[in-house]
């Protein structure tokens, strides 16, 4: 509650004013200018502890959901002050991210690879001919403000024993908006993100219904994002079915406004270049000004990223797009448990070096933390990921001044 500390702030308040009203009534100018001085201290204690005050009383008198309210507009009206954020990529490591920084900022907008071939994305893809709903609807469910049931209910996955046996609602759901709207994919994603009150944007990289091919070193192609994790040869390069592809209107608008891009974390090749290689999305990064930051993966991915370091990573990131996609470099410095990396190690995965030092020598300013979150898996913490990048942010922008 801290009414009382509010209300000790108020009066001492009025004390300041009475103290400064004093001293202007000095003859000596510099006595009054003192005093007012004290006076205009006096008065921001006076408004910031009323204030603080009332708030504080409407909480207490008002019932649950209008005090929610309350906390609602108080948080809008703050997070609305915060940086315009981008942040590029897919899969789960997007969506977690996204999910902590809708607490510092509501300037979110999340681009999103729409290239997605596996599960009930893949399905549907077929069927209807239509991009992958799946890393868009993680991303919704997210940033949304609706009642935690309607977040479930987007992510419900039906049983085996249904006809509709893997497929996930929310996937459903914007599948049948798109039908709705004829067809027109961001305005079913924009509908949809009225449906949740998401806090921010959710865009797709391309409207148009690519698929991912992946160039090995032995001169073998795969086409398909779910078929490219190969573990007899090490990916060359990767690029779209339709390398003519162009990024939709809204991403590249918010890039062009952001005050601060950020580039996973995610699979490296499946997850953040495809949104790269969409024609002309790494030249429009490039020329924004935003502050640019790559999430490096704390695990290798069996397959796709063996024996990758931090600055194999980046090297990839640059060769698909170009030197300028990228201002910083956030890495994990901390080992996992021996336990987790011998569960890891049987399954061809293993951490990511940090060699921060060969980032630094390609241009790169780098920061090397903990970032490292052990469950059953071993991904980053969201907590420890989204202090670092708001203490980067923070940083840059107090630089910048």
């Amino acid at each position: 509650m801290k009414v009382k500390r509010w209300l000790l702030i108020s009066l001492l308040g009025v004390v300041i004013v009475g103290v400064g009203a004093v001293l202007t009534a000095d003859p000596y100018p510099f006595v009054s200018v003192v005093g007012i001085l004290w006076i205009l201290c006096g008065m921001i204690f006076i408004v910031m502890g009323m204030g603080k005050m009332i708030v504080s009383l409407l909480t207490l008198f008002l019932p649950k959901g209008e005090r929610e309210l309350v906390n609602i507009l108080y948080q809008k009206r703050y997070l609305e002050r915060g940086p315009k954020i981008v942040v590029i990529g897919g899969g789960h490591g997007l969506s977690h991210l996204i999910f902590g920084l809708k607490e510092y900022t509501a300037n979110i907008t999340a681009i999103v690879t729409v290239a997605d071939s596996g599960g009930s994305s893949g399905r549907l893809r077929e069927e209807f001919n239509i991009v992958a709903p799946g890393d868009i609807r993680n991303c919704l469910v997210a940033l949304a403000d609706a009642p935690a049931l309607m977040g479930e209910l987007f992510q419900f996955r039906f049983s085996k024993d249904s006809q509709l046996q893997g497929h996930n609602f929310g996937n459903l759901f914007l599948t049948a908006m798109v039908q709705l709207t004829n067809g027109d994919f961001e305005r079913a994603v924009k509908e949809t993100s009225k449906v949740l009150a998401i806090r921010g944007n959710v865009v797709p990289s391309t409207v148009s219904n690519v698929h991912l091919v992946a160039e090995y070193m032995d001169g073998t192609r795969t086409q398909g994002e779910a078929r490219i994790p190969n573990p007899n040869s090490r990916v060359k390069r990767v690029y779209l079915t339709d390398e003519a592809a162009y990024p939709t209107a809204d991403a590249l608008a918010a890039i062009a406004q952001a005050d601060v891009i950020i580039l996973g974390p995610g699979s490296l090749y499946t997850s953040v270049i495809p949104n790269l290689i969409v024609k002309g999305m790494s030249d429009a990064i490039a020329k924004s000004q935003a502050f640019k930051i790559y999430v490096c993966n704390v695990m290798t991915q069996h397959g796709e990223t063996d024996n990758f370091s931090a600055s194999d990573h980046v090297r990839a990131l640059i060769e698909h797009a170009n030197k300028d996609v990228i201002d910083a470099c956030l890495i994990n410095n901390v080992q996992a448990p021996e336990e987790a990396r011998n569960r890891y190690k049987d399954e061809g995965s293993f951490p990511v070096e940090a060699d921060a030092d060969k980032i630094r020598a390609m241009g790169y300013r780098v920061v090397a933390t903990d970032l490292l979150g052990v469950t059953d898996y071993v991904r980053h913490d969201s907590t420890k990921l989204n202090h670092a990048l708001i203490k980067l942010i923070e940083t840059h922008r107090v630089i910048r001044r």
